[in-house]
């Protein structure tokens, strides 16, 4: 008991009231997974807990790579990094920052059971140096390990070991503990309090070490899952900021006294996946597997009328499943296959699987107006000889169907993050799933001779040749069309006209110690 109230103690010193103090009510379109970064590989999860925890590097304004809790690096060999790293930093409970926290760590996101395994693929071993330098080894040559660790965060040791937390969390196996609901970092903001889907709030963290640019002292995260209900939070001022506001409203938004609107598209583009298993999930044989109906499925959907009619224009159509700005691009593979739902119905039938029954997987609160979006593709399959059934629901409840290999057909979005490369999702979903591999391959598919490119590119260090193995995995993946990629989704944040600075970057994440109020 005595450990508690000491620790109450510091952190209630760390949170001061001051007369200007500014509060970001943040009316989020959907709850946070956990505040354990480390028990699901969400980038909208992972971009919350930003504001809490912090990595060796980071990204900064300009989305490239900056010194965080490490100050320099260098290569010791081809295979050992060694990191120093900054004095003087406290975690939120007053804790030393040192080498030993870095290890834990490493050692916790690195478990054979952690769900973000597949962010650290190269990692091997670490070695403490001194208190302030430590050496990772990599099982080979990689390029790719400072964006990697851009956002695997930094745990107080002895804090994991006191709350019996240095095995990892996992929402995705419903596996939770002490760090689900608690945190302890040296991020810009401490955690005060947290109530699942009704409210999490921040503090401004006043012995963090680096200067916070903004002028927020407390950010109060209310998920508001209804967009008309978000919207009407906006109008009343009972929230400043949504970092997702619907096309269809963004006209009132925009012509309402004290709102601003800023929008762009960002990184994420949102795909399709199918069950690639022998079976599907109700014992039926897989017609999926046969190229022939995946290729039918590409041509029963019309990306004009997704783009014009669901997306309300905002959206930017996709026949590659990573975005231009992502390494890796070519513009050929950016071609979209053409709407065609007579040849849909001729392949079907070429592939003796006419009327082919199937279960569309979707959830209500992770994508841009993805509800109307899977209504769509249902009617459009519908006309062109499939016989889908939506199954729709929260996050909460459709991520075991998914990570579990039981849906048929499933939406899912991917911006590669945080390594900004194509390597990530090459690795992460593209690949055969091994134990830090595939930890997205969802349908259980496995192509080698893509695993053979995608595996070599992890230890090329000449970057061009590198991208060029990425591009020709790419390349083989849009033929076997392993996934089917509709569009980058759009980007409308909303905010009243109090705020005067915030960083808009094409990964859309806010960064709310950047945020600054008017005064």
């Amino acid at each position: 008991m005595l450990k508690k109230l000491t620790l109450a103690a510091v952190v209630a010193a760390s949170l001061t009231t001051v007369a200007n103090a500014e509060t970001l009510k943040w009316g989020a379109s959907r709850d946070i997974y956990s505040v354990d970064p480390y028990s699901y590989g969400d980038s909208y999860t992972l971009a919350f807990l930003n504001h809490v925890y912090e990595g060796l590097v980071r990204y900064d304004a300009k989305l490239e790579i900056e010194p965080a809790l490490a100050t320099s690096w260098e290569m010791v060999s081809d295979t050992v990094w060694r990191f120093h790293l900054r004095k003087g930093v406290k975690f939120h409970n007053g804790a030393d920052f040192t080498a030993d926290d870095v290890l834990a760590s490493l050692t916790r996101v690195s478990d054979p059971v952690s769900p973000l395994r597949g962010n650290l693929p190269a990692y091997k071993s670490a070695k403490k140096i001194d208190d302030f330098t430590i050496d990772i080894e990599l099982v080979g040559p990689y390029p790719l390990l400072l964006n990697d660790l851009t956002n695997i965060h930094v745990f107080d040791a002895t804090w994991l070991a006191d709350n019996n937390s240095l095995k990892p969390t996992d929402v995705g196996a419903q596996i939770e503990g002490y760090a689900t609901y608690n945190a302890n970092g040296t991020g810009p903001f401490v955690l005060e309090s947290r109530v699942p889907d009704s409210k999490t709030v921040l503090n401004r963290n006043t012995n963090w070490w680096d200067k916070p640019q903004g002028n927020v002292d407390r950010i109060e995260f209310t998920p508001i899952t209804s967009a008309a209900t978000r919207v009407a939070a906006l109008l009343s001022g009972e929230i400043d900021f949504t970092e997702n506001a619907p096309a269809q409203d963004l006209p009132r938004l925009a012509a309402q006294p004290g709102l601003k609107i800023m929008e762009r598209t960002d990184l994420r583009t949102v795909m399709l996946g199918f069950n690639r298993k022998p079976e599907l999930a109700n014992g039926a044989d897989n017609k999926f597997n046969d190229l022939r109906v995946r290729q039918a499925f590409a041509h029963a959907l019309d990306p004009k009328l997704i783009q014009k009619r669901i997306m309300r224009g905002k959206s930017r159509t996709a026949g590659a499943i990573i975005a231009p700005d992502i390494p890796g691009y070519v513009e050929a593979l950016d071609a979209v296959v053409p709407y065609d739902p007579d040849l849909s119905k001729k392949l079907l039938a070429e592939a003796g699987a006419s009327d082919l029954p199937f279960t569309l997987v979707c959830t209500t609160d992770a994508y841009v107006n993805e509800e109307e979006l899977c209504q769509g593709l249902v009617n459009m399959l519908s006309r062109a000889g499939f016989k889908p059934q939506l199954d729709i629901a929260p996050t909460a409840v459709q991520a075991p169907k998914r990570t579990g290999g039981l849906a048929d057909v499933y939406l899912i979005g991917w911006a590669n993050e945080p390594m900004l490369d194509s390597y990530s999702i090459l690795l992460q979903m593209i690949r055969t799933k091994t134990d830090k591999a595939g930890v997205f391959n969802w349908g259980g598919w496995s192509y080698p001779e893509i695993d053979d490119l995608v595996i070599k590119a992890s230890t090329e260090l000449d970057r061009a040749k590198r991208l060029a193995m990425q591009t020709k995995a790419l390349e083989m993946a849009k033929r076997e069309i392993v996934m089917l990629p509709l569009h980058q989704q759009p980007m409308a944040w909303v905010m009243s006209d109090k705020i005067d600075g915030i960083a808009q970057l094409a990964d859309n994440k806010p960064r709310h110690w950047l945020t600054h109020f008017k005064q």
